[in-house]
């Protein structure tokens, strides 16, 4: 199975820009996002998918100089810039990672990976995320390229298209859905923010970086968690953030998600 794992980033983020170039131990938070994607050996290819606008020509140069993959599509489509990405790097199935999980934790990408791989006659697409039950940034996806290629051709709503993967979740008589929960059996996903967006959540995670990194650069969730015990001001830092994510503005529209799985601010 020849899998690739697609990585979207973009210089003009609407809440954060330039996010994924901000300082993470000396490297850009980039630059580490694939450093904890690669530590995972069910990876496959990783492929940074940025666009063709100009702003993020820093983005394709910081990937040759990194000698990371990167391919260029559409700014506002990014269902057609995974599927592109996809395409010309011959994927069977594919892996979708946002840029801005820069904690995401390597045993999970390849739990749900290898729940896809054991699983995929089965299941056209496999996440962790529907629901969520994982700190919020340890988001992983996995898909058939054929699902993806139906999904490309048929999804018409723009919320389906700028966000690549709802058309999934929303047309369960046309695929076949698992989803990988939290062993611990916890359901952490609206309590711990460790993504980025504002901000706050940059200041968290620089500290967790610079308090965990150079004692072991692989750090799990479970580290994570016994910092935040031993420093309780951290998770207060962007709390107040906790819960929100994009599905608060397409909640009237999406079937198979409800108020309780997003904060409104």
């Amino acid at each position: 199975m020849n899998l690739v794992t697609v990585v979207q980033a973009r210089m003009k983020s609407t809440r954060l820009p330039y996010k994924v170039l901000m300082d993470l131990t000396g490297k850009p938070l980039l630059v580490r996002v694939v450093e904890r994607i690669t530590a995972s050996k069910e990876s496959g290819t990783v492929v940074v998918a940025t666009t063709t606008d100009s702003s993020d020509d820093i983005i394709y140069d910081l990937c040759t100089r990194e000698n990371i993959n990167v391919f260029r599509g559409d700014p506002a489509n990014l269902l057609d810039r995974h599927y592109k990405a996809a395409f010309q790097y011959k994927a069977d199935a594919v892996v979708k990672i946002p840029s801005d999980c820069p904690l995401i934790d390597p045993r999970v990408i390849t739990k749900v990976i290898q729940y896809y791989k054991a699983n995929h006659s089965f299941f056209d697409y496999v996440s962790n995320l529907h629901p969520a039950t994982y700190p919020d940034g340890n988001d992983v996806e996995v898909m058939s390229m054929n699902a993806l290629e139906e999904a490309w051709n048929e999804a018409d709503k723009n919320y389906e298209r700028e966000h690549t993967t709802p058309f999934f979740w929303e047309n369960p008589h046309k695929f076949n859905i698992g989803n990988v929960y939290w062993e611990t059996g916890k359901d952490l996903s609206m309590i711990h923010r460790w993504t980025i967006d504002y901000e706050e959540d940059y200041f968290l995670i620089k500290i967790i970086y610079e308090e965990l990194y150079k004692k072991n650069p692989n750090f799990s969730i479970q580290d994570i968690l016994l910092l935040m015990e031993q420093k309780p001001a951290l998770k207060k830092i962007n709390e107040k953030y906790a819960g929100v994510n994009w599905y608060r503005n397409h909640l009237d529209e999406l079937k198979t998600i409800t108020r309780s799985q997003t904060k409104v601010i």
